[in-house]
């Protein structure tokens, strides 16, 4: 298992905003974690924005990654891998299957957040039942007689 901590930031383009997909390695395992900037940032931007929010970042359940034997590249091979990577556009399965991960726990979580709220409220809601069906007899006794039509308003002197 490698020990070595590899990260990369992608921006790109997805209608309607721009974001960015920080992915990192660490010990063999796979995280990624999805910024939204909105607009298109600019360098400086992305670099304040990681310098002041890092420890804000939720990234995804580590996943296996997959052991790749790094060797020493030629610096012109590494520009070439690099011009590649920046054309090409997209989201890579990995980070699409990291995020989707996130995202489902992320539901799992609120789901059981919201149901321990409705117990909660149905079981204060219960000890407070107030039976109204008396209120609507005494409002509404048959025996009394109904108007019968609607009254006009008089308030208007025309």
């Amino acid at each position: 298992m490698s020990t070595a901590f590899k990260s990369s930031l992608t921006i790109l383009f997805e209608a309607p905003f721009w974001i960015g997909l920080y992915e990192r390695t660490d010990g063999g395992k796979y995280e990624v974690c999805k910024i939204t900037f909105g607009s298109e940032p600019k360098d400086y931007e992305v670099y304040e924005f990681l310098l002041k929010n890092w420890h804000k970042l939720k990234f995804s359940p580590p996943i296996q990654a997959e052991v790749s034997i790094e060797r020493k590249l030629n610096p012109k091979r590494m520009q070439r891998e690099i011009q590649s990577q920046l054309q090409d556009k997209g989201v890579g399965t990995k980070a699409q299957q990291a995020l989707k991960l996130q995202h489902e726990q992320c539901k799992l979580e609120r789901k059981a957040k919201s149901q321990t709220h409705r117990r909660r409220a149905d079981n204060t809601q219960g000890k407070f039942t107030c039976d109204y069906r008396f209120f609507f007899i005494s409002i509404y006794d048959e025996s009394l007689p109904r108007p019968m039509g609607k009254e006009k308003n008089r308030s208007w002197a025309g």
